[in-house]
This record gives structure tokens, C-alpha cells and sequence, in this order.
């Protein structure tokens, strides 16, 4: 009776549900930069993004915020230094709340307030069973 209430038997499924987590966040990331990356008016648009934003040193916090959530995104599908990209992750995200979303409803923050809780819970679960690190974690004796 106490499986059925609390549905435990499903917690098998933790590590599952933690790589399709990590596999559309992700999937997400690098969509969301990939414009950027391959165009440089795309790239000069974000510069001018930030610029409007009040961003300091725009021309050099646009590629390092594209370039972030591109290796965060890398990192995230292949659970690669997972805990470390979440906590890049959450502090990109933060600065962008902060800076772009601050003034803005509940609703407009939810993307970026997402992704900052997604950062803080990667940074702190970790990659889960199906990922690099934990093949690293078993080398290592960990």
C-alpha cells in the first residue's frame, strides 16, 4: 500500500528521467546560441542586446555568455563536468535575470529562472548514471 501512495517503485527511473532532464536542457542551450556561434550579425545583435541593457564590456560578454551556454549545453548531454556546467549555467542566468528580466512579470522570468534552478540542480546532483562523469567517477574509485 505504501508503494502505491508514494510510488516508489518509480524512483528506478531516477537516472532516466535525470539524462532526458540533461538531454533537452542541453538540447536547449545549444539551439537557444547556435545562431550566434555561426553568424556574425547574429553575434553583433546580442552585442547590441547587451548594449541596450547597460551590460559592461558587451562586445566581450556576448561571446563569453554564448560561447558558456554552448559548452554548459555540450556538458549537459553528455554528462561531461556536469556539476561545473550547472554552476556556470546558474550564474549566467542570474546575471540575465538581474540584468534583462529584472523589471519584468513572473512569467517573463521563467526561462531564465529555470535555467538557474536547472544550473543549481545539475550543480549539485551531478550527471546521474548515464553520463562521462559517472564512467570517470568509476575509474576513479569514487
Amino acid at each position: 500500500m505504501r508503494d502505491l501512495l508514494l510510488l516508489t517503485p518509480l524512483a528506478r527511473l531516477s537516472d532516466a528521467t535525470l539524462l532526458l532532464l540533461r538531454l533537452l536542457t542541453g538540447a536547449f542551450l545549444i539551439h537557444g546560441v547556435w545562431d550566434n556561434i555561426v553568424s556574425r550579425e547574429r553575434m553583433a545583435e546580442f552585442v547590441g542586446f547587451l548594449t541596450q541593457f547597460g551590460f559592461a564590456y558587451p562586445s566581450v560578454m556576448a561571446p563569453l555568455s554564448v560561447w558558456a551556454q554552448f559548452f554548459c549545453g555540450v556538458a549537459f548531454v553528455v554528462g561531461a563536468l556536469t556539476r561545473w556546467a550547472g554552476l556556470v549555467c546558474a550564474f549566467n542566468f542570474v546575471v540575465a535575470v538581474w540584468m534583462v528580466h529584472w523589471n519584468e512579470d513572473f512569467r517573463g522570468w521563467w526561462p531564465a529562472i529555470v535555467l538557474v534552478a536547472l544550473g543549481l540542480y545539475f550543480g549539485t546532483r551531478g550527471a546521474g548514471r548515464y553520463s562521462v562523469d559517472a564512467v570517470v567517477e568509476r575509474r576513479a574509485g569514487v
